[in-house]
C-alpha cells in the first residue's frame, strides 16, 4: 500500500487539478504516470447533463474503437444450427442454447459478451434476472440480438465498446491501453466522444457533455478540455 501511495503522489505532482488539459496532453501525461507492473487500462469519463431515470433521457450505444481495446473479450453465443456454426467460425467462445442456459443457472458465466439469435430470445429472457444486472443481457438496440451472429462475434471481438448512462449521468468505458500509441489513444477517445454525442438523447435539454476525464488504472485523473476532444 505504500509504494502505491508514493506512486499516486509522484504522479499527482505532475497534474494541475485544476486545470483542463488538451486530449492530447492528458494522454502523455497518463501514459508517463502508468507505472504498475501490468498493462493499465485507459479510462474515459463524461458526465452527461441528462437524467436518465427518464425513458427520453437515456445514453445507450456501442462504438467500434478504431485501435481496439488492448483486451480480449470472451463472447458466448445463443444460437442453434447453422448460425451456431457461423458463431464459432467467427471466433465465438461459448456456443450454445439450452445447455448453455442451464451452465448459467449453475452459476458459470465465463465470457464478457452474450449475443443471442432472436428466435433463441424467449430462452434467453428466463436468464434476466442472472445476465441483466451483469449487463450481459443481449439487447437489438446493441445489437447483440442479431441473425447476423458472424458480424457480432468479429465487433465485439475487434474491440466494439458498449456504453450505458449512470443514474448520476456518468457514461464511462475503457479505451485502450497505456502501451498504445499516442496518437492511437487519441484516436480512441474521440471515436468514443463522437459515439456518446451521436447518442444525444431527444430529451436532453441545456448542454450535453459537462465535463470529461481521462485516468488510468492505478492513476489519478485529469480533467478534459472538452472541445480538444472532438478535434
Amino acid at each position: 500500500m505504500a509504494k502505491k501511495g508514493k506512486r499516486l503522489r509522484a504522479a499527482l505532482a505532475t497534474i494541475d487539478r485544476s486545470k483542463l488539459y488538451p486530449l492530447p496532453d492528458a494522454v502523455k501525461l497518463i501514459k508517463s504516470n502508468a507505472t504498475a507492473k501490468f498493462d493499465e487500462t485507459i479510462e474515459v469519463s463524461l458526465n452527461l447533463g441528462v437524467d436518465p431515470r427518464h425513458a427520453d433521457q437515456m445514453v445507450r450505444g456501442t462504438v467500434n474503437l478504431p485501435h481496439g481495446t488492448g483486451k480480449t473479450l470472451r463472447v458466448a453465443v445463443f444460437a442453434k444450427g447453422d448460425k451456431a456454426d457461423e458463431a464459432r467460425a467467427a471466433g465465438a467462445d461459448v456456443v450454445g442454447a439450452e445447455d448453455l442456459a442451464e451452465r448459467i443457472q449453475g452459476g458459470t458465466i465465463d465470457f464478457d459478451r452474450c449475443i443471442a439469435t432472436p428466435d433463441m430470445m424467449p430462452l434467453v429472457g428466463r436468464l434476466g434476472r442472472i445476465l441483466g444486472p451483469r449487463g450481459l443481457m443481449p439487447n437489438p438496440k446493441l445489437g447483440t440480438v442479431t441473425p447476423n451472429v458472424r458480424e457480432a462475434v468479429e465487433a465485439a471481438k475487434g474491440g466494439q465498446v458498449q456504453f450505458k448512462v449512470e443514474k448520476a449521468g456518468i457514461v464511462h468505458a475503457g479505451v485502450g491501453k497505456a502501451s498504445f500509441d499516442e496518437d492511437k489513444l487519441v484516436a480512441n477517445v474521440r471515436a468514443f466522444v463522437d459515439a456518446v454525442n451521436k447518442a444525444k438523447p431527444s430529451g436532453a435539454k441545456g448542454t450535453y457533455l459537462k465535463r470529461a476525464n481521462i485516468s488510468s488504472t492505478m492513476g489519478p485523473g485529469i480533467k478534459l478540455d472538452i472541445p480538444s476532444l472532438v478535434g
